[in-house]
């Protein structure tokens, strides 16, 4: 084992990172179901921003902002799928400030996302289901890593 293999650690709450983010994206099933409750359930908290809106945003951001700095501390010693924190960290803080903004392009790009006419609409939402179920299941290796005491993925 090289010495950065052996400096790498699987911090516990990893795992459960890519478990609530990969079950957040597999929740968009619904879409795919039920496309106007979906719709009109995603659309209204965005819009009237009441405490539902903000608990779910903030937990979505700090675990972002949390993986991000667990990124730049381990720069020498990452894995490779703490890239996730940056890439899609840096994407859900841009969406969360945009909305929060009120960013007119972002929210014209959002109404077009929840167009329930669009002929793109399960091409959307199935990508993030596909998403979230990779997600989900590198939450569920690293959970299992983690739980046999092993450092490497």
């Amino acid at each position: 084992m090289s010495d950065t293999e052996s400096r790498r650690k699987i911090y516990a709450w990893e795992p459960w990172f890519f478990l609530f983010f990969g079950a957040f994206h597999l929740h968009r099933m619904w879409a795919l179901v039920d496309r106007e409750s979906y719709a009109s359930f995603w659309m209204g908290l965005q819009e009237n921003k009441e405490w539902p809106y903000f608990l779910i945003m903030g937990v979505l951001g700090s675990l972002c902002v949390l993986g991000i700095v667990t990124f730049v501390r381990q720069r020498k010693e990452n894995y490779w799928w703490r890239w996730i924190y940056i890439c899609g960290g840096a994407y859900l803080l841009f969406d969360l400030f945009a909305i929060a903004t009120g960013m007119e392009f972002w929210h014209d790009l959002l109404v077009k996302m929840f167009d329930t006419g669009s002929k793109y609409w399960n091409v959307i939402w199935g990508g993030f289901i596909v998403l979230g179920a990779f997600v989900f299941c590198l939450g569920v290796s690293l959970l299992r890593k983690l739980c046999a005491g092993k450092r490497s993925v």
